[in-house]
């Protein structure tokens, strides 16, 4: 039994609210279970210098906790006076992630930055972000779209993420704070709204596992991620 009392493939209720923010070009706060993150989309007309006079957009990310978003008190990384491993690792995660789905030659050259700050963590953070980004990064390219800036749409596959892992020696989808502390194996899974997979992080937290396991874990995902897509795609019609 999981501590949730969810079946081994459910995952936690997700919800997402749009426009959520008044300035941002795209916003969404997107809740699974427990886990809150508010991401949002900021467009420039720039793109970094080693694509300048390329004609290619470019996507980029920043990830960040709020202080209290864990059980206790974090210190905000500014005042450390630089980011964490952990975060630098997680942000350019969810920028290679929401990059695989977009077609940069028709964004043209402007880039679009998408903001995840983590309100409250329960465990999936970077999948939340990953899912949630996408939807602010679908609503800013609507607005370029409606403006006549960019022609065709350039979101050529929505992009989700989910958690899965083995827990009490059972796969299971989306593991909460409880699990994936005492999760044998956890991994992340990154895929597109067809099903191609974009990036999977996989390791074993005190136990090792089989291929049989490690396929079973890419159907929890499958599952997850088809889910996830078709939140995506109702937050954004």
């Amino acid at each position: 039994m999981r501590p949730s009392g969810r079946k081994l493939d459910e995952m936690r209720a997700v919800s997402v609210e749009t426009g959520f923010t008044k300035h941002a070009e795209g916003s969404a706060l997107i809740k699974m279970g427990d886990t809150h993150v508010l991401c949002t989309a900021t467009i420039e007309d720039r793109v970094p210098p080693f694509i300048k006079g390329s004609g290619l957009g470019w996507v980029t990310a920043e990830y960040g906790m709020l202080p209290r978003a864990t059980n206790t008190r974090m210190r905000r990384e500014a005042a450390m006076g630089k980011q964490g491993g952990r975060t630098v690792e997680i942000q350019r995660l969810i920028g290679r992630a929401l990059r695989a789905g977009v077609d940069r030659s028709a964004l043209g050259e402007r880039q679009i930055t998408i903001d995840c700050d983590v309100l409250q963590a329960d465990g999936g953070t970077r999948c939340a972000s990953i899912t949630g980004g996408w939807i602010a990064l679908k609503l800013a390219v609507n607005k370029l779209m409606k403006a006549g800036d960019v022609k065709n749409d350039p979101l050529i596959d929505p992009v989700a993420a989910i958690s899965c892992g083995i827990y009490a020696g059972q796969p299971i989808l989306d593991l909460d704070y409880p699990e994936d502390s005492e999760a044998g194996v956890d991994g992340n899974f990154i895929m597109t709204g067809t099903g191609r997979l974009i990036e999977t992080q996989m390791s074993a937290e005190g136990s090792t596992y089989s291929r049989e396991q490690m396929n079973h874990l890419m159907d929890l995902a499958e599952k997850g991620v088809a889910e996830l897509v078709e939140i995506q795609k109702a937050a954004t019609a």
